[in-house]
């Protein structure tokens, strides 16, 4: 069996960490399989190596940025190398870059075109590890480039697919993928498997436990997932394709995501193109927008509410402001105390009037929806912002989320 083992910062953040995870890596080897291991920075590392450049310079330029970030990674695969060396166990380390991953040239951001990775292949049918630093590669002038945070993950399923792995085994903090966070809801339940689909769901909505990227290409490429603890031997989730079960529940998992602010621009004039006039500026300032409502156009006029992360807040709102005069719209308001609450569940296709039971748990607790959004696996609805802990708690029962599939209503 071929695996890739992904192992994030808390699992390499001292050099204790960095013992115990070669002791993972030797149980797999010892059971026969080959291995590819996938290591991000130590934790903080990355921000410690970011705030060091911002000393030097308000705004460093991103190929720096790149080479000096990326040596985080380089820091971890060496030090886990020697480790497994010093058990006597073959290993070697490579960069992204020596490890064949080649990217476009969108430095900080970068995007992986291709992993040439014959070698690696021969390197894991000889019997030695591979241990490969995460979140960076190549561009073809063979400058440095980073993925983006979080970018690790991502290149361990871009690996496992490459060098045709059987899984790629995500190791982290957490032990898997719950029905709900268990910080806020004490009868989360830890499921077994979940969807690609219904990860990428909550990968979306904010869950931190996966980067949205690497479930995306897990999916594209049919590549299992087993999300697992490095702390505690057990059993995680595995995230693959969807399984057709009698048994299927209507709702996986409730999610949610403080990081929302709302925006409405109110009295617009109604014609072609206001659309475009209004999100052009948003987009070029690279700024995400998520739900977006546009009511009935009364009397030529129209009005729309959208929400962007809060960390954009005041930078949108500078842009409205600017919207607004430019088209001649009556007002601009803003609120940065909102959140999105979701529930999320593939089962949703084959249920019925599960929005409507969402709503009525809302009312009945006297949660205002002030946006609704939904796919064919999720609904979304935005509310205030004190109001996230009882609306996920309230669906979380409601659902029977805290129960079997099978026990469910």
């Amino acid at each position: 069996m071929r695996i890739v083992q992904k192992f994030g910062g808390t699992s390499v953040g001292s050099i204790d960490r960095i013992r115990k995870t070669a002791d993972i890596v030797a149980a797999e080897l010892a059971r026969g399989h080959q291995l590819a291991v996938v290591v991000s920075a130590m934790s903080g590392e990355t921000n410690r190596l970011i705030e060091m450049a911002h000393e030097l310079s308000p705004c460093p330029a991103e190929r720096e940025l790149d080479a000096l970030v990326a040596t985080g990674e380089q820091v971890t695969a060496a030090l886990l190398a020697i480790e497994l060396q010093q058990r006597g166990i073959d290993a070697r380390s490579f960069t992204g870059g020596q490890a064949g991953f080649r990217t476009d040239s969108s430095h900080v951001r970068a995007r992986i075109q291709r992993i040439e990775c014959e070698h690696l292949v021969r390197c894991l049918e000889q019997g030695r590890v591979a241990v490969v630093t995460g979140f960076q590669g190549i561009d073809e002038a063979g400058n440095i480039t980073t993925l983006g945070r979080g970018g690790s993950d991502t290149s361990a399923v871009a690996l496992a697919v490459a060098i045709g792995a059987d899984v790629c085994d995500i190791y982290t903090d957490v032990d898997g993928i719950y029905t709900a966070d268990p910080r806020v809801v004490a009868g989360a339940r830890k499921l077994d498997r979940i969807s690609y689909e219904e990860m990428l769901e909550l990968a979306s909505l904010g869950a931190k436990v996966l980067q949205t990227r690497s479930v995306e290409l897990a999916m594209r490429y049919g590549m299992p997932v087993h999300l697992r603890s490095s702390f505690h031997p057990v059993p995680g989730t595995m995230v693959t394709s969807e399984e057709e079960s009698m048994e299927r529940a209507s709702i996986s998992g409730v999610a949610y995501n403080r990081d929302e602010a709302k925006i409405t621009i109110k009295g617009i004039p109604d014609h072609p193109g206001i659309a475009a006039n209004v999100f052009g500026p948003v987009a070029e300032a690279g700024i995400n927008v998520d739900v977006i409502v546009q009511n009935i156009s009364e009397h030529g006029l129209t009005d729309i509410t959208f929400t962007v992360p809060r960390s954009d807040y005041n930078k949108t709102m500078e842009l409205m402001q600017q919207v607004c005069r430019d088209m001649k719209a009556r007002s601009v308001s803003g609120d940065d105390s909102v959140a999105k609450v979701s529930i999320v569940g593939v089962g949703m296709r084959s249920h019925s009037g599960v929005a409507k039971k969402m709503f009525e748990v809302l009312a009945a607790e006297g949660i205002n929806i002030q946006m609704i959004t939904t796919s064919e696996i999720k609904i979304t609805v935005v509310i205030d912002e004190k109001y996230v802990e009882l609306a996920v708690r309230a669906l979380h029962s409601a659902f029977g989320l805290d129960r079997e599939p099978g026990q469910r209503n």
